[in-house]
């Protein structure tokens, strides 16, 4: 599967337009990271559970749009676009989405 944040790919042909494809995941903190999180604000620096926890999710949710797109029958996927909201406290929604499409 072909992902790409362009509109097109160098050297391929849309030849069908499928729609939109989509993929998610919501994720809560865990209380464990959260004190190691509030250390790190102290004493500054990354927050390496966070981050982490959010490089899962993105992954999570672009093998779900991959999935989705073939299951509608594409073999690419153009501008694709990621999207967060927090759905509740201590939880976040991650959405991978983009257009699934057929080329040649």
């Amino acid at each position: 599967m072909i992902v790409t944040t362009t509109e097109a790919i160098a050297g391929k042909k849309v030849v069908r337009t499928i729609g939109w494809a989509k993929g998610n995941t919501i994720r809560a903190r865990h209380i464990g990271k959260d004190i190691m999180a509030g250390l790190r604000g102290i004493v500054g620096g990354e927050i390496v559970e966070y981050t982490k926890m959010m490089a899962e999710a993105r992954e999570e949710a672009m093998a779900r749009l991959i999935d989705d797109a073939t299951a509608q029958g594409a073999n690419a996927i153009v501008g694709l676009r990621f999207t967060t909201s927090m759905v509740m406290q201590n939880a976040s929604e991650i959405i991978a989405y983009g257009t699934a499409v057929v080329v040649e």
